[in-house]
């Protein structure tokens, strides 16, 4: 069988890579490395083919690539608030057109079997439900989230008028190895780690009262491989832990010293998916707890060692652009 991974090279498609690897598929990696690194896929170097291209680029072949191609799991994106944000057209260029142009280079495909997309459950913006369950009002707040959510759209709709065999997953807070070292937002793990890897005090921003739905990427690209396998076709999943945790929980787990800033605004106080319809549907629970999760990233602390070290007054800019962004004072 063989399967394409956009964005293969970055967090979660490599370990998406990894589980194709170790069932004896036929992998072909398609990243432009604006977030992937290949040192994440480097234990399957001649096992695996890479190409780095720019799938936003409408002036770069990828169909050839589709072709005979069983399996396309959708990972490439750029992700971020702020960034997007300030730079919301090449968001959509990346999210949006990137995802039209693999849809229509899987689409020529005689063999496809199944299209999964990675959705993101910034979709629901702040939720009024917890736990959310897929049903919830789609109100993206930011950019990042708005273009998300269209590729999921075109995904789905896609599959309706070309009867393809899609699957939309909608992952809430994932973390795990590999996870990306730069940025503030939305890489609380990458921050901690590497401020506890060079004894500064663990930045928490808030009352670290807010909680998140940390789910460990290998029970998310799991999900993806079952829905990948199933029958069940045009339907949206959402992906998460079973629970959700405080910011403070986490600290207290990581150990170390910990210091308060104000509270960003525009954040939700808590993430927490409803995944009754997986567990029903698609017979998936998540595996790792939460306690066991992060364990596995302090045995593995050191691939922080070259992370930037986010500290108070680094973070406090960062907490001011974003307010300057959404046009606060």
């Amino acid at each position: 069988m063989k399967a394409i991974v956009t964005g293969g090279a970055g967090f979660i498609g490599s370990h998406m890579v990894d589980l194709l690897v170790s069932n004896n598929y036929e992998v072909l990696v398609i990243d432009n490395l604006a977030n992937g690194r290949l040192d994440n896929i480097e234990q399957h170097k001649g096992k695996i083919e890479f190409v780095q291209v720019d799938i936003g680029d409408y002036n770069s072949e990828i169909d050839s690539y589709f072709e005979d191609v069983d399996y396309v799991f959708h990972y490439a994106a750029l992700a971020d608030i702020v960034p997007s944000i300030n730079n919301p057209i090449k968001y959509h260029k990346a999210n949006v057109d990137g995802t039209i142009r693999v849809l229509e280079a899987a689409k020529k495909s005689k063999n496809l079997k199944k299209f999964v997309y990675a959705a993101s459950s910034s979709c629901y913006g702040i939720p009024e439900i917890y736990p959310t369950p897929e049903s919830s009002p789609i109100a993206p707040e930011y950019p990042y989230a708005h273009t998300k959510t269209v590729g999921e759209q075109y995904v789905m709709h896609w599959g309706q008028l070309y009867d393809m065999p899609v699957v939309s997953m909608r992952f809430f807070n994932v973390y795990g190895v590999r996870h990306r070292t730069s940025g503030t937002y939305g890489a609380v793990f990458g921050v901690f780690l590497a401020q506890l890897l060079n004894n500064k005090p663990l930045t928490i921003v808030g009352n670290g009262k807010q909680t998140r739905d940390f789910t460990y990427v290998t029970d998310i690209v799991e999900a993806c491989y079952i829905a990948s396998q199933s029958d069940i076709t045009n339907e949206i999943f959402n992906v998460g832990s079973d629970n959700t945790y405080s910011i403070n929980y986490l600290v207290e787990l990581l150990g170390g010293e910990k210091i308060y800033i104000a509270k960003r605004p525009g954040e939700p106080d808590s993430t927490y998916a409803d995944i009754t319809k997986i567990k029903k549907v698609l017979g998936w629970s998540p595996k790792v707890s939460f306690e066991d999760g992060v364990k596995i990233m302090l045995e593995n602390i050191e691939q922080w060692r070259e992370a930037p070290v986010w500290d108070e007054d680094s973070i406090k800019d960062a907490t001011k652009e974003w307010f300057e962004c959404l046009g606060k004072k």
